[in-house]
């Protein structure tokens, strides 16, 4: 059995930033490290905020056959 965590990276965004300039940067996260979006919140003050998980698999130890 393989146990699929995630890990989290969480982006914030100023009222400056443009649309444009948010998707590439999550564009580029999404390519090159292998994120996936989680959520976006947009609050009233016009910042953005972005969380990005990606999985974390962890391999189980296989058992060594006994007499090698």
């Amino acid at each position: 059995m393989v146990v699929a965590d995630y890990e989290y990276l969480v982006l914030n965004f100023g009222r400056e930033a443009d649309r444009s300039a948010i998707c590439r940067t999550l564009t580029e996260h999404a390519e090159y490290g292998h994120w996936e979006l989680a959520r976006t919140r947009t609050y009233v003050g016009g910042r953005t905020r972005t969380w990005l998980r990606r999985r974390i698999i962890r391999a189980r130890r296989t058992s060594v056959a006994s007499g090698w």
